[in-house]
């Protein structure tokens, strides 16, 4: 019996630190719950491609620090369609993007100098 009351007090105690650990992780998939703190800052970025009817821009991007992504090719948004006129594909910038809604935002893109 008394070995069954040290693997009950083991197990609680296993438990008891498993459990904080997995709201942590899930946190840990969303964008942008993990760390407030970071400010938004300006990634580095190709344009692939832009869809202004529709206010869309595809960038192969370098890490988005402030929103804990990695590197990759993918579309956004633009907040507003006008950022979008002073570039076009093969262009390399700079931009700033926002998780705003559940959507992605490009906010503000310059040409990288």
């Amino acid at each position: 019996m008394n070995t069954f009351k040290q693997i009950l007090a083991m197990s609680a105690m296993a438990l008891g630190v498993a459990l904080p650990m997995s709201s942590f992780a899930q946190a840990a998939m969303e964008p942008g719950k993990m760390d407030m703190s970071q400010q938004p800052s300006l990634t580095d970025g190709e344009v692939k491609k832009i869809d202004m009817e529709s206010g869309k821009i595809t960038l192969k991007h370098g890490d988005i620090q402030h929103l804990d992504m990695p590197g990759m090719t993918m579309v956004f948004t633009a907040k507003d369609k006008a950022v979008l006129a002073n570039v076009k594909p093969g262009d390399k910038v700079k931009f700033m993007v926002v998780h705003e809604g559940g959507k992605m935002l490009v906010t503000s893109i310059q040409p990288a100098k």
